[in-house]
């Protein structure tokens, strides 16, 4: 992924005291009866206030939003091209994280691009492979499910996981979710309550949950411009296949008709460029 990163939202000072992540959207639109809001002990998901009618927060980067920060937000340990998955195997304390994302007019964004990464149960990433590396699109509903487990702690951190979410067209936000009664929240320089998961045991495992607000109002999908850099491939790459990795620029056909590749993916069935106008537009 290699749209800009959003710039930061000036912090809502109540809101950082109250260490509430999320204004209101009420789930029973999308999912169901509302999860209750227990105001200081759960941070608040967006989905719970849908009926106040007003525009939510946009989820907030891990810092100051200068580019020093946002470059430090994401990382040493971000690999592009990680592979199309929900699941991220391994050996652990299982964790599913799920939640939907919006844009700030409460409306589910569908096809929206969210690539996870975190370390392994000792603490460790995998710098040479994709391990607990992978990304995924939300459903016709905006909604996501990621399955892992819960990440080990190394010097300096708490406990996180990495992600960056890009809804169709729009710039990419990067950020961190973070755990609820972890010790070291209180001295972790990077940690923001406002990216704190709702956790909870269940069985030997745990399930999280959060949802993402995209930095824009109005429809969720809107077609993109093109990028200066995205220059073709020449010659077209031939027919468009399932399983095929597409640079930006790559250029195939579908039923006849050439399309340009506007964003780097692995192709997946149904994802015919026809049916993707944010990953492919027609020449």
């Amino acid at each position: 992924m290699d749209a800009e990163d959003h710039t930061a939202e000036n912090l809502d000072e109540e809101h950082r005291n109250q260490g509430i992540s999320r204004k209101t959207l009420l789930k029973a639109a999308l999912v169901g009866a509302p999860i209750p809001l227990l105001m200081g002990q759960v941070p608040a998901l967006a989905r719970d206030a849908r009926q106040e009618g007003r525009l939510l927060d946009a989820t907030p980067f891990c810092g100051s939003g200068d580019p020093a920060t946002i470059a430090q937000t994401e990382g040493p340990y971000f690999k592009p091209n990680s592979p199309l998955r929900s699941t991220l195997p391994g050996s652990g304390t299982a964790l599913t994280v799920s939640g939907f994302v919006f844009n700030r007019s409460c409306q589910p964004v569908a096809n929206a691009l969210l690539d996870f990464w975190q370390a392994d149960n000792a603490g460790n990433y995998d710098n040479s492979g994709f391990t607990f590396r992978g990304h995924q699109f939300t459903d016709a509903q905006g909604a996501y499910r990621l399955t892992t487990i819960v990440p080990g702690l190394y010097p300096g951190r708490t406990r996180h996981i990495h992600v960056k979410v890009q809804a169709p067209g729009r710039p990419i936000l990067t950020t961190q979710l973070y755990f609820p009664g972890e010790p070291r929240n209180s001295t972790d320089t990077i940690y923001d309550s406002r990216l704190l998961m709702n956790v909870r045991t269940v069985g030997s495992g745990k399930e999280a949950t959060f949802d993402f607000v995209a930095n824009f109002t109005g429809t969720p999908n809107p077609t993109p411009t093109p990028t200066p850099t995205s220059t073709p491939t020449s010659p077209p790459a031939g027919e468009w296949r399932a399983g095929v990795y597409y640079r930006v620029g790559d250029q195939v056909t579908y039923n006849g008709v050439a399309y340009r590749c506007l964003a780097a993916h692995t192709s997946y069935p149904g994802w015919e460029p026809p049916n993707y106008s944010f990953l492919w537009a027609r020449v």
